[in-house]
């Protein structure tokens, strides 16, 4: 079992240090859009990285890479460590935070961002990390991605370990961007947010595996702030984000973005954390969850690779546009034709 789950970590590993080197793999058109759809593969999580296996990386990058900084930020309801992986080459530079798993049952994030931080490791990233200072928390809900929780999962689908998106405590983080009653959120804000000078931010996220734009379902969706208190240029560069995010994937061809249909609640984190510091947020819901009680929720273990190839090709080229800067240029108008996804019923 453990040796199945280190080589598949292996093969996104060796995809992402391809990406990063900008290179090009072919696949199917629809390997993610339009399957495995429910009931097809198998709802497992052995082959998804534990909180102890994504502790023991980013141990063992750090030991590795010059560049990286390891820094725990905080403990989870249960105690775990709550890390975040720091590359600062110049304070000048700006700086971009890819936040992953406020949902526990959300991991294929967290399996690109351990790829994404393995390729940060090689030389051909010099350049990138030379104009671009990044920050990555991975797995801010350690206890829910381990099932360590204060409340049953027996309804859950996953064979293997439970995940949930829920703490501990049975609170959504991605509600707590305002009260902070939980010591995970507060870690985030006052270790992280209050403390670095962080311009640009992706949260990301995974959502049920229904989702669709035009008839055919897609391989996630993105949006902006939506509170009306976000000041409206930090909504555009919000918006160039999303700009360089469809440019990556749309042309893959296994790749499908939709209008993700989101509130105006200052609680979510693309809202709240784009008003309190002026961070520049986008939203990327990816496809299908790794655990839920809804079938409908859940993609089979088939399309993992190519959810992880996604994570990892949005952080790529999105560091890589804002240490150059040409997100300063990246065209906004995609948002007035993209379309608003809805939820296949049949």
């Amino acid at each position: 079992m453990e040796h199945a789950r280190t080589a598949r970590l292996t093969s996104a590993l060796a995809l992402a240090a391809l990406l990063a080197a900008g290179g090009a793999v072919t696949a199917p058109a629809t390997a993610v859009g339009e399957g495995p759809n429910p009931g097809n593969g198998q709802y497992t999580t052995a082959h998804l990285s534990t909180y102890e296996d994504l502790a023991a990386e980013l141990q063992d990058q750090d030991a590795r890479q010059d560049a990286l900084e390891l820094k725990v930020i905080g403990q989870s309801v249960k105690g775990r460590d709550l890390y975040l992986a720091e590359y600062v080459s110049d304070p000048e530079n700006p700086t971009i935070l890819y936040l992953t798993q406020q949902h526990g049952n959300e991991q294929l994030t967290t399996e690109g961002a351990l790829s994404f931080i393995k390729a940060l490791g090689t030389g051909k990233s010099a350049d990138l990390l030379r104009n671009v200072n990044i920050l990555v928390v991975p797995m801010l809900n350690p206890d829910g991605a381990m099932g360590d929780v204060d409340f049953p999962l027996d309804d859950y689908l996953a064979k293997d370990r439970h995940l949930t998106r829920y703490n501990a405590n049975g609170i959504d983080l991605n509600r707590d961007h305002v009260a902070r009653t939980q010591p995970e959120t507060q870690a985030l804000h006052e270790n992280v947010l209050g403390a670095y000078d962080i311009d640009y931010m992706i949260d990301l996220h995974h959502q049920g595996t229904q989702s669709e734009v035009d008839g055919e379902l897609v391989s996630g969706s993105i949006l902006y702030p939506t509170t009306p208190n976000a000041d409206p240029e930090l909504v555009r560069r919000s918006q160039q984000l999303g700009a360089v995010v469809h440019a990556a994937i749309e042309p893959t061809g296994w790749g499908r973005l939709g209008k993700y249909v989101g509130g105006t609640a200052e609680t979510i984190s693309r809202n709240g954390i784009a008003v309190e510091y002026g961070v520049a947020t986008l939203l990327f819901e990816m496809r299908g969850m790794s655990d839920h009680y809804r079938e409908d929720y859940i993609l089979g273990a088939r399309s993992n690779g190519y959810l992880i190839r996604q994570t990892v090709l949005t952080l790529t080229e999105t560091a890589r546009a804002i240490g150059d800067g040409s997100i300063g240029t990246a065209d906004t108008s995609f948002w007035e034709t993209l379309p608003e996804q809805t939820t296949r019923t049949e």
